[in-house]
């Protein structure tokens, strides 16, 4: 029992721990001050408070916060009334958004909070701790800046103060974490620049630039920078104002390289852009060496100039991508999608930021540059994918290419030994050939059967060395415009007797006015080998097609059998010397094919699945019959 005591106790601790305080926290909900008043300070005028006459104040709220200054004025008196905040136990009032670079919050005379800024980035954020007080009272709360604008933006929340240091955090974390991935990815692509081509760095590196100012400014455009690392504040400043100015550059260069240069007007206003972000930066070390003497000449070239300048890229951008879009290109239109999202998303801020005198707090554009960053990823990864697929295709035209060279190579021995032995053998053979005729009339019967086969063997082989004569020589004696149709129909003639003893069945068909440069015979020659190999592949009912039609500017000759088919590695072999599927196959009459339409600038190529049937496709250039026609008859005039 004691131990089941003690654990019912430690739960009933645990759980009146944990209620114990939300309970304390929850005794009131949230109140939001929506209302307050406010007192413009001359540029001139005192510091001290005004006086609380109704007279020398101006209603304002979170719908119309008058942040914008009236011309001879450096800040603004705020009056709220605090509601009573006994109900809290650690009460605590927090104002999201402020613009103000100095603040004080008096309750009173009681000065409550002073902070104070050296540098000219006036967002802010504010969060105080209060005593508990049981009646309603008056705070004051003086905002002086050196800009344009000052004032509280979206209301003052009063909850407890541990609650109110969360949500002081949470409101602009996920920003400066997204920032820092952002810049730190593009900081990283940086250093990978020195593996990339000379030609590819440059819209390499405008990408990397994108990426990391595009962090920096998401980053910098948080409060909370400058709030906990205040010494370095005026540092911080100074680089968000440098990253605009790059970025934009670098944003506009990188889309006129995917635009290809196509737009004159963008490339000159590239340079434009990339002119005057120079100019800025020159302003901004003028700025930050004299200690911000020169704030109003660099406010009007680094704000007023350069966000119009910004919001008319923007539009720019946006019509040109839907310009190059509307073409067709994959890359474009993806590009395209991203920089729309970012320009819609960015000239909406622009137009709200001036429409609401610069009270607007800008946030859209972040969701837009991620939008970018996404489609800028999905840009590259294509863009690996083609290259892997370029790699492949071209490892395999490699390896085509090397065993093309391999073949040419003993094509070129074997050619170069069959003209110098050819000739020599042949005479013999000949001689040898008539002299077995001669005594095979003067022998007996009985022997007559081994001449005939002797005599047989001899022609075999005279067969055999002319092969290599026409493969060493291919040269055609006369060259003329040949009308393949007729040429495939008197092939048929000679082939369909030999297909009728196979038990094969031969088709043809042509389109008509097929004309091409060539030599009549070679080109039967050529056939008849790849037919009878089809023919002695196919076996009883077997079937050949010889099919011929144009594409664009090339004959296709496409002959199909359904016969036992190849594996890849003897289609790689074929026309190699003395390669053969055929048991008593020499393959140089395959070899000989191959060298009579390479001979007529032709091509010729296998595909085959076993136990399927092979298909060779011959390609020979069309050649224009009338220009021909009349080329000849004006040549024979």
């Amino acid at each position: 029992m004691k131990p089941a005591l003690r654990i019912l106790a430690l739960g009933a601790f645990v759980f009146l721990f944990i209620l114990a305080p939300q309970h304390a926290s929850a005794q009131h909900h949230p109140v939001t001050i929506q209302h307050w008043q406010i007192h413009y300070i001359p540029e001139q005028g005192s510091l001290n408070m005004p006086s609380p006459a109704r007279e020398n104040w101006q209603d304002a709220d979170i719908y119309d916060p008058k942040t914008t200054l009236p011309k001879g004025s450096r800040g603004v008196w705020i009056r709220l009334e605090l509601p009573p905040t006994s109900d809290w136990v650690n009460p605590g009032l927090l104002a999201d958004r402020l613009y103000a670079q100095d603040i004080s919050v008096y309750r009173g005379d009681q000065l409550l909070l002073e902070s104070t800024r050296a540098f000219a980035f006036d967002l802010n954020k504010l969060i105080l701790p209060v005593a508990p007080i049981p009646e309603q009272t008056d705070l004051y709360v003086r905002l002086l800046v050196t800009g344009e604008r000052a004032g509280l933006v979206g209301g003052i929340r009063i909850d407890d103060f541990n609650e109110l240091s969360e949500r002081f955090i949470s409101r602009d974390i996920p920003d400066v974490l997204l920032g820092t991935g952002i810049a730190f990815l593009g900081l990283v692509m940086l250093i990978c620049t020195g593996y990339l081509h000379r030609r590819q760095r440059s819209t390499w590196i405008s990408l990397c630039l994108i990426a990391l100012t595009t962090g920096m400014l998401m980053i910098f455009y948080s409060p909370l920078p400058y709030i906990y690392f205040k010494e370095y504040g005026r540092l911080l400043s100074y680089l968000f104002d440098a990253s605009m100015f790059v970025l934009f550059p670098s944003l506009i260069y990188y889309i006129d390289q995917m635009f290809e240069g196509q737009f004159r007007f963008f490339t000159k206003f590239r340079y434009f852009q990339m002119g005057y972000s120079a100019l800025c930066l020159i302003a901004l070390l003028v700025y930050a060496f004299t200690n911000g003497r020169f704030f109003e000449p660099y406010y009007l070239i680094s704000n007023r100039i350069f966000g119009f300048l910004i919001l008319f890229q923007l539009v720019l951008v946006l019509s040109l991508s839907i310009i190059h879009a509307l073409r067709g290109n994959k890359n474009a239109i993806t590009l395209s999608i991203g920089m729309f999202l970012l320009a819609v998303l960015g000239t909406t801020d622009m137009v709200i930021y001036y429409l609401s005198e610069r009270t607007y707090t800008l946030f859209l554009w972040k969701f837009g540059v991620v939008g970018l960053m996404v489609t800028l990823v999905i840009i590259l990864a294509r863009r690996i994918s083609a290259d892997y697929g370029m790699l492949v295709n071209y490892s395999k035209k490699l390896e085509l290419y090397n065993h093309r060279l391999e073949r040419t190579e003993k094509l070129k021995i074997i050619s170069d030994l069959a003209a110098s032995v050819a000739h020599e053998v042949r005479n013999p053979l000949q001689v040898t050939r008539g002299f077995l005729q001669l005594l095979s009339g003067k022998s007996d019967g009985k022997n007559k059967p081994f001449f005939d086969m002797a005599t047989n063997e001899l022609d075999r082989a005279a067969a055999i060395i002319t092969d290599f004569l026409t493969f060493a020589k291919p040269e055609m004696e006369a060259v003329s415009l040949l009308d393949l149709s007729e040429e495939l129909r008197k092939i048929e003639t000679m082939m369909n007797p030999l297909a009728a003893m196979h038990g094969t069945v031969l088709v043809f068909s042509s389109q008509p006015g097929l004309y091409f440069h060539g030599n009549s015979s070679k080109l039967k020659q050529a056939f008849i080998n790849v037919i009878k190999n089809s023919l002695e592949a196919t076996g009883t009912n077997g079937k050949i097609e010889v099919t011929a039609f144009s594409e664009k500017e090339d004959i296709i000759v496409r002959v199909k059998d359904n016969g036992e088919g190849m594996e890849e590695e003897q289609i790689a072999k074929l026309g190699v010397p003395f390669f053969s599927t055929k048991a008593k196959g020499t393959g140089l009459g395959l070899m000989v094919t191959f060298r009579i339409i390479e001979v007529m600038k032709g091509s010729i190529e296998f595909r085959s699945v076993k136990q399927q049937g092979t298909e060779a496709i011959i390609r020979f250039p069309l050649a224009a019959a009338a220009k021909e026609r009349d080329s000849l008859g004006g040549a024979g005039a």
